[in-house]
């Protein structure tokens, strides 16, 4: 049978603005990648074009088309590893490529993939980065969940933590600085985060930048988000982090994401389950790996006006496995 690959660009309004300290956004523009057997079934599969990573929507689309022919003739998750680059294009195809082979052979994909059967998780709940006033108002909107992700963007950073921490007194806190922390003001910024009491911090400084974090005490664990792509670049983490963030758009789809896992895991790294802002058919793949990993982060679809229909089941920050009728 010959295989057909279909690619579409698609909208999610945010609610309100989502804001990183490299911008803000209040939409969510997505690439899904549909491949069909030719008999009736199809498996989709859904990426975030990132800037950060030199990734437009236009770009990936057209390594997605690239691969069309390839696709056509029977092209395997094995082969993509070999012929593409990580990256949101390979997450797309790949994720895809597993929700037809589950299809196909009538097995659930976490059973593909080698993995027990995901259950429900706590995800973090993200903060976007504004004024400590705004922040602070944020917090005690979300008081009530029990695990927050606060954006934080360099200048008046120690402010920020405080007032999320006045916000949402009781919560356990993550705070991603997306980068924007520098040398000079880490140590006080780590400070601000030990009196706030902050679980874990990501990224703080810039990628290829981050060697100071092996000389310096690390009261927080400190997690590799930006400096950490797939499992070739775990040798360059060494001493300078104590968990990674993976996230399927990263790493290049839930192949690569799984072995990514277990070889981190035994090199010692504790894990994130991260994510793009993104709908449900996103999250719904990393769903295989969030009972493995000591930080959930697959907000995306709570932070949409709307989610695809059928999405994912939340119950405040409780997140259920995915469905068939959605993926895998």
């Amino acid at each position: 049978m010959t295989r057909h690959l279909d690619v579409a660009v698609e909208s999610f309004p945010i609610a309100g603005a989502f804001t990183i300290a490299r911008g803000s956004r209040t939409e969510a523009v997505v690439v899904v990648a549909t491949v069909s057997d030719g008999e009736g079934r199809a498996g989709r599969g859904e990426c975030v074009p990132y800037a950060r990573y030199g990734e437009t929507v236009e770009s990936v689309v057209a390594l997605i088309r690239d691969h069309a022919e390839a696709i056509a003739m029977g092209a395997t998750r094995a082969d993509l590893q070999v012929g593409m680059k990580p990256g949101a294009a390979r997450n797309a195809l790949d994720c895809a490529l597993f929700d037809l082979e589950a299809k196909q052979l009538g097995r659930p994909a976490f059973a593909i993939a080698g993995l027990s059967a995901p259950q429900v998780a706590t995800t973090a709940y993200t903060l976007s980065l504004g004024d400590p006033e705004s922040m602070e108002a944020a917090a005690r909107q979300a008081a009530h969940r029990p695990l927050l992700k606060v954006k934080l963007g360099g200048v008046g950073d120690p402010e920020r933590i405080a007032a999320v921490r006045r916000g949402a007194p009781d919560a356990r806190l993550i705070v991603d600085a997306n980068e924007a922390w520098r040398h000079e003001t880490i140590e006080a910024n780590l400070a601000a985060c030990v009196a706030a009491g902050v679980g874990l911090i990501e990224q703080p400084l810039p990628a290829g930048e981050d060697a100071l974090l092996a000389e310096i005490a690390r009261p927080i664990p400190i997690c590799a988000d930006e400096s950490l792509h797939d499992r070739a670049g775990l040798d360059a983490l060494s001493r300078r982090y104590d968990a990674i963030n993976i996230k399927l758009d990263k790493a290049g789809g839930l192949t690569e994401a799984v072995m990514l896992a277990h070889e981190a895991r035994a090199r010692g790294f504790s894990l994130m389950i991260g994510c793009m802002v993104g709908t449900s058919l996103a999250m719904a793949p990393a769903m295989l790996l969030a009972h493995h990993a000591d930080y959930v982060d697959l907000d995306g679809p709570l932070l949409l006006a709307r989610d695809r229909e059928p999405g994912l089941r939340f119950e405040g920050s409780l997140i259920h496995p995915p469905e068939p009728d959605l993926w895998g």
